[in-house]
């Protein structure tokens, strides 16, 4: 294998225009070879504004593809598990969108398959790779803020097109898989813990059938968690890590760039100041595929989020929505 993976995308979808792809593009070692998409016009226009070299109609072609080393898959989140077997039965490695499946059974299955493949098979959940959540996780361990007792979170904005993708249960739409699991993620990765109970209200659009809103809470062993997530709420997000000697409030904690800052805000008792850390300049989404690519070409050993994190994740998500 090269020095650089080649990567294959199934599907024109937004996160992979505007995001992924360019990340991808603008890495040290992966490029974009192949695009497909049903409607070919599409996979070409795509192709042409990425400088992509192949546009095709099939995702099984591309999976077959010797051009190819790597599948990233933006398509709806009921289609993931069934793209993420086909890409690692094909011989590919796979990066998948959020969430990954839809019931933490699924999960398990890909579990199973990455270790049968022998092949690389990660969630794409870029926060994890941005250095604000390591400067939170390390301020938690060095007890920067005491000790840790509560965390607060929200994630949401607006949209009630009934021809949305997000708002069609059938393809795994709803708040809580598209947006809710990102607090639940950051304070997972952040602790390092699992929560012990978990406690939701959800209200359903009777239009869609879809979840629109949700309250939640989680118990984890010395702190409680707890967040709202919304689609037909205008814009927010933020968390805040509350200890007994100081807090942190992480300003845009899932988009920085496009929500706001990359800052967090840390107030200390001891001082009685609060003083801003900037983190200026940083795309987590290409220190994500980064990190993916320098794990398919065997320059470190684990990914940075695992299979395994990804059932921790799911399962917190099917308690939500049980």
């Amino acid at each position: 294998m090269t020095e650089k993976i080649r990567w294959g995308v199934l599907g024109a979808a937004k996160i992979a225009d505007n995001f992924v792809v360019p990340a991808i593009q603008r890495s040290s070692n992966g490029r974009v070879t192949t695009v497909a998409s049903r409607d070919l016009d599409r996979a070409r226009a795509f192709a042409g504004r990425h400088s992509i070299d192949h546009a095709l109609t099939s995702y099984d072609a591309v999976i077959e593809s010797n051009d190819v080393d790597a599948i990233y898959i933006p398509l709806p989140t009921a289609s993931h598990v069934e793209w993420c077997r086909k890409a690692l039965l094909g011989g590919k490695h796979v990066l998948c969108e959020k969430p990954i499946a839809m019931n933490s059974a699924e999960v398990l299955e890909l579990i199973a398959l990455r270790d049968r493949t022998g092949l690389v098979c990660g969630e794409a959940f870029m926060v994890a790779h941005h250095p604000q959540w390591e400067f939170v996780r390390d301020s938690i361990a060095r007890g920067l803020l005491g000790e840790l007792t509560l965390i607060e979170g929200s994630f949401t904005y607006f949209n009630d097109d009934p021809n949305a993708l997000k708002n069609n249960p059938a393809l795994g739409g709803g708040g809580v898989r598209d947006i809710g699991v990102y607090p639940v993620v950051t304070t997972r990765l952040a602790t390092g813990l699992e929560p012990d109970r978990v406690h939701a209200e959800v209200e359903f659009d009777p239009r869609f059938g879809t979840d629109r809103f949700a309250r939640c809470t989680a118990g984890f062993p010395g702190f409680s968690m707890t967040f709202y997530c919304g689609t037909q709420l205008s814009r927010r997000q933020h968390m805040i890590f509350h200890g007994t000697k100081g807090w942190l409030s992480v300003d845009a904690p899932f988009n920085p760039g496009t929500y706001g800052l990359a800052q967090i805000r840390h107030r200390s008792d001891e001082t009685g100041q609060t003083r801003t850390i900037e983190f200026a300049d940083v795309d987590q989404y290409q220190l994500m595929v980064e990190d993916f690519a320098r794990t398919v070409l065997g320059q470190k050993m684990n990914l940075v989020f695992t299979l395994e994190n990804s059932l921790g994740n799911q399962r917190v998500i099917d308690q939500i929505l049980s």
